[in-house]
């Protein structure tokens, strides 16, 4: 048993234990909404800042492995996958939202009609509480993230990996000044910051002791001690040192999961990775999920254990709709676009006329 190798980590084209972190993250955050107060000591709202961080390592990760293939970041391509990837999922469950309270004439009186353009502009983060649609404030967050992340490491890309890192590390110091909800940002920038890391190999030398088969059961532990004593540390510098400490644990926990050990092979068991690759869809569904489930059997009405644990596995099942019959459509479609613009960027390049040779 030992820790991995760079050459190891840039040979990885999938970190397949981040499904199993998805799950976890996801089944919290509808957990912190349907079990009521028998597990609020779970704090399960903390499960959105394991998203981010997750966000952050993987989409950065993805860019800097594209500068190493390409020699740059296709910018167009970048925008084109995030948007096949996020928005139709996105607009479906939005729109079936609109629709159950439409048919139950309830549109105008839950405050849907000035909601709305917050939803379909993503600025959500800004939008006044609502029950049906308002976990979705991350997306909000996250989309202002897609839009200008890619155009920096573009911009940056001249510069030396210790540079680029610093910068980020400005950057993400600037954003409790410049920006309203500035510790998401906060959250996904760690995430970023670990990607660059481990794609640098002095930085990869650092780190590489957290990869070891058996360091990522005690820094679960770590993770899971900071969340449920959340409440009790909040006081520290108005909640930012606990949200760093957290978040750093969880970027740990990402580092932690990368190779094989006891915990990598819990994230990747069939039922963990389902519910992962389904989390997106679950997590935007997790409140029609509800709803369901209380107008078939009321009983589950009520908040608790047993109703969170029913709203999951009705909410699982929705987004496997979901998931297989518009996000990995979409996503393939997506993919064939850019395949498409990629030929035809070649034929019109071949097609240009050789410069004649001066005779």
């Amino acid at each position: 048993m030992r820790p991995i190798t760079h050459a190891d980590y840039l040979a990885m084209r999938r970190f397949d234990a981040l499904d199993g972190l998805r799950a976890i993250a996801a089944v919290l955050v509808v957990f912190s909404h349907f079990a009521g107060p028998e597990l609020a000591f779970l704090n399960g709202f903390l499960g959105v800042d394991l998203f981010f961080v997750i966000s952050g390592f993987l989409i950065t990760t993805l860019a800097l492995r594209e500068e190493v293939r390409n020699t740059k970041i296709s910018i167009k391509e970048f925008y084109i996958r995030r948007a096949f990837r996020i928005l139709p999922a996105y607009y479906v469950i939005l729109a079936a939202v609109a629709a159950i309270l439409w048919l139950r004439d309830e549109y105008t009186a839950s405050g849907m009609p000035g909601h709305m353009p917050y939803y379909l502009w993503f600025n959500q983060e800004l939008a006044p509480p609502n029950w049906w649609f308002g976990q979705s404030w991350t997306l909000g967050i996250e989309q202002k993230f897609y839009i200008v992340w890619p155009l920096l490491l573009a911009a940056t890309f001249m510069l030396r990996p210790a540079w680029r890192m610093l910068g980020t590390a400005a950057l993400m110091a600037s954003t409790f000044f410049l920006l309203p909800y500035a510790s998401p940002y906060l959250m996904i920038m760690i995430g970023c910051q670990v990607a660059f890391l481990l794609n640098s190999a002095k930085g990869f030398r650092v780190l590489r002791p957290l990869t070891h088969p058996l360091m990522a059961p005690p820094i679960a532990v770590a993770v899971l001690l900071v969340q449920i004593n959340m409440p009790y540390m909040w006081e520290w510098k108005g909640g930012l040192l606990p949200v760093i400490l957290y978040t750093v644990l969880c970027a740990a926990l990402v580092i932690a999961t990368l190779g094989p050990g006891p915990m990598q092979w819990v994230l990747t068991l069939r039922p963990m990775v389902f519910v992962g690759e389904r989390s997106y869809s679950l997590y935007l569904l997790q409140n029609i999920a509800g709803f369901a489930v209380a107008a078939a059997i009321p009983q589950f009405a009520p908040h608790g254990l047993t109703t969170a644990v029913v709203v999951t596995i009705v909410g699982v099942f929705m987004a496997d709709v979901v998931y297989r019959r518009v996000e990995l459509p979409m996503i393939a479609l997506g993919r064939k676009l850019i395949m498409f613009l990629r030929a035809r960027k070649l034929e019109r390049t071949s097609a240009e006329p050789t410069p004649a040779l001066a005779g």
